[in-house]
């Protein structure tokens, strides 16, 4: 596996360093230290399995980071690593394009569970926004939510709604697992779910599969 830790604390990049080899033995780390060397490093690796970005850091302010790398790298899954815990900043970063968001108050436990399901193709959303974002629940999704999506999103969804993982839908479908993954976290942001149970659950509520 192969990731880029953006974050502009050393001591920060260390310990996340030290949670990514619980992760995968063999990982390979390159770091950023803020906007621009974590955008000149992705074009540098445009293999990469993952990114762990700060959500802020200098270069850019607020979202505008998060949201400028899903532009220019829109098939490299990307969390978001913050101090803040803000449902506000969490919601805004899940709907900016992150498949992931942790707290750095987290638990090294925790930590690598979030990264498995983004890895597996789920989004992670922390417990500090479930137990207050009325999203929490399983939603009632209009059949019209399905007009939002494009023609390929609509493909992957019929075939994650038939149990296929990631790796066979981009097999089918000529895409890279990472293309896969970001399309699966643009139908389950379209579908208000943030895993794959939910969201084959919404498709058979409101459109046969």
């Amino acid at each position: 596996m192969k990731a880029l830790l953006a974050d502009d604390h050393p001591l920060m990049r260390e310990g996340v360093r030290q949670v990514l080899a619980q992760l995968e033995a063999s990982v390979e780390i390159i770091d950023a230290h803020d906007y621009p060397s974590l955008f000149a490093q992705t074009a540098l690796h445009a293999d990469l399995d993952l990114a762990l970005v700060d959500l802020n850091m200098p270069g850019l302010v607020g979202m505008q980071g998060i949201t400028q790398f899903r532009q220019l790298f829109p098939d490299i899954p990307l969390v978001v690593l913050s101090a803040s815990e803000s449902p506000h900043d969490i919601r805004n970063a899940l709907e900016a394009g992150a498949l992931g968001y942790i707290p750095k108050a987290a638990s090294t436990h925790l930590m690598l569970d979030a990264l498995r399901q983004v890895l597996a193709g789920d989004i992670y959303v922390p417990a500090c926004l479930n137990s207050t974002d009325e999203r929490a629940s399983a939603p009632v999704v209009p059949a019209t939510v399905l007009n939002g999506l494009t023609g390929r999103q609509r493909e992957v969804a019929r075939l994650l709604g038939h149990g296929f993982t990631n790796k066979a839908i981009g097999s089918m479908l000529g895409m890279t697992e990472n293309t896969v993954k970001v399309h699966v976290a643009a139908i389950f942001r379209a579908l208000g779910v943030t895993n794959r149970t939910e969201a084959v659950l919404a498709m058979q509520r409101i459109t046969p599969l």
